[in-house]
Parts: C-alpha cells; structure tokens; sequence
C-alpha cells in the first residue's frame, strides 16, 4: 500500500500521539497530521478510502459500524490520519482471542488516500495502533493483506512485520 517515504515526509511521524479532536483547518505555514479515534463525522471520507481499496460500501453501513466499533472501545479501535483538514487514512484492529493462540492484535483494515502515500501517514497509523495494542497488554500485532497487494507486503515488512504463512480464505454465506 505504501512506498518507501520519500523527502517530504510528515512532520512528526515517528512518536504516536492520538488527539481526540476533529481535524482542525489547514494551517498555512506547516502540514500537520493529526491522528486521532474514528467518529461519525468521518463516515464519508471513510466510504471514499474504502473504495480506494475495492470495498464499495454504503454511509449507512459505515455509520452503523462506526456506532458498533465505538461501543466496544477495550477489545477494538479504528483511528484516522488528517492531513490538515482532510482524513486521509483510517486503519481498524481488534483484539482476537482463540483457543490455539494467545491472544493478539488484528490489523482488519489500513488505507491511505492515494495521493499521500509514502509521506509516513500509514507509518503513523501503524504506531498508533502499535501503542493502543500494548497498552491492552497484548504482545503480538498481526495483519492479513490479499497476495496481489505487493506494495502492501513490502510496507508490512518494513514495519517489522513477518510473514508467517500464506494463506486461502473461505467464506460461507448464511441466509
């Protein structure tokens, strides 16, 4: 998904800090990336990353799981990068628990918009995410990506993730 960071990068991606605030306006003399947790006012911007990915969603569907995600605040969170004004990224985990495997992190969902790509926002997604895991007591963070996404896989591995196993994924409707 993303690139190596190029000269430009983001100011202050290295430390994660979420603010709880809404994306402020664009400041005329610096870039700041704020990051901070998922609200409904996001939805829209949400649907546009999404598709970027492939996934065409509703804003009914997104605000609905937005309103469920933030309800369960210990055992899930999704964060958005802005850029100035505007979301350009969102990423999703959840704490996973199974009989086989202690429990971990699950990254279910990074994007960032296509035109800021490689300027360290999906770096920074990351880190938050990284510290909002260890701060549940969790050691491990892991993440699944579809085999065509390359670029993905080699920002995974950067990130000092390990591919463990490749994997075929089965689904089942239930009607």
């Amino acid at each position: 998904m993303l690139d190596d960071i190029h000269a430009n990068p983001i100011s202050a991606v290295e430390e994660p800090i979420v603010r709880y605030e809404t994306c402020s306006a664009p400041s005329q003399t610096t870039t700041s990336l704020v990051v901070r947790r998922v609200s409904p006012e996001d939805t829209a911007a949400i649907v546009e990353l999404s598709s970027q990915l492939g996934y065409e969603i509703s804003i009914e569907a997104v605000t609905e799981r937005i309103r469920t995600l933030t309800a369960r605040p210990a055992s899930q969170v999704a964060f958005v990068a802005c850029l100035n004004a505007e979301v350009v990224g969102w990423i999703e985990t959840v704490i996973e628990h199974h009989l086989q495997s202690p429990p971990h992190g699950m990254i279910t969902g990074l994007v960032v918009r296509d035109d800021v790509r490689s300027l360290g926002v999906g770096k920074r997604l990351c880190a938050e995410v990284e510290a909002w895991t260890r701060s549940n007591g969790i050691a491990l963070l892991r993440v699944t990506s579809r085999m065509a996404r390359e670029r993905a896989h080699r920002f995974y591995l950067r990130e000092g993730f390990t591919q463990t196993k490749t994997s075929a994924v089965f689904e089942k409707v239930l009607a």
